[in-house]
């Protein structure tokens, strides 16, 4: 990898800004394979050097990858004067480093939500020449039917006009309350809960579960988060 100045790579963490980064630095708080540099503006290679703070190693990512467990009732994204968004789930250090979701989820919908600061992967994902499935499990009033099923996979028209890519329905149970899983290629606005509607089975509770080949980690409760390991990452890109 091509070398870069030391200040960039220490405040890439999200840690310091760089003003801090230049203060610890003249302090001899930072150690370059040992050695304290004589400059910020010193140049090394983030994937090879060593570099401490006060003797904590850094751990440098190019781009960083979230898996969050969002909760209902918060927003996805970056900012809004009407409520809290996934953004303030964050640790600061990690809020400075021009995260944002991947898609997103209503506010009264829970699951997974993606966030990074890689634009161009994330703007593959949701381009709709790449189709990447999402799955939905859905709690629904009314029963769903085979009906239903072939209703999805066809291709819905909303009542609005609104045309929908084939989508898949696997109904779990049905009946008073009816629970299935959905998958979808697309992301139209409220989709999920529009296709249910017009089944006659508004939604009552919605979680997306799988967005391409990730899904959700079953350790992370809502409002939690852990980073995405590398292969995960290599899944992800596999999706375009």
């Amino acid at each position: 990898m091509e070398q870069q100045r030391l200040d960039k790579i220490i405040a890439s963490t999200g840690r310091y800004s760089r003003r801090e980064v230049k203060l610890l630095i003249r302090q001899g708080r930072v150690l370059v394979d040992g050695t304290a540099p004589r400059s910020s503006e010193e140049k090394v290679d983030p994937e090879t050097a060593s570099i401490t703070v006060d003797g904590m190693a850094l751990t440098y990512r190019k781009y960083t990858w979230i898996m969050l467990h969002k909760p209902a009732g918060v927003l996805s994204a970056t900012e809004d004067g009407r409520g809290k968004t996934v953004l303030d789930l964050l640790p600061e250090e990690l809020r400075r480093q021009n995260l944002f979701p991947v898609g997103r989820l209503d506010k009264d919908t829970e699951g997974l939500l993606l966030l990074t600061n890689e634009g161009g992967l994330a703007h593959d994902l949701l381009s709709p020449r790449h189709h990447v499935d999402k799955v939905y499990y859905a709690r629904c009033a009314g029963p769903l039917s085979p009906e239903d099923c072939r209703a999805f996979a066809e291709g819905m028209v909303l009542e609005d006009g609104t045309r929908c890519l084939p989508a898949g329905l696997e109904i779990l149970s049905s009946g008073p309350r009816s629970e299935a899983l959905v998958t979808l290629r697309e992301g139209k606005f409220h989709q999920v809960k529009r296709m249910l509607a017009a089944c006659s089975a508004p939604v009552e509770y919605l979680k997306r579960l799988k967005m391409g080949n990730l899904t959700l980690d079953p350790g992370l409760s809502p409002g939690e988060f852990r980073f995405l390991s590398e292969d995960e990452v290599r899944l992800l890109r596999n999706c375009e």
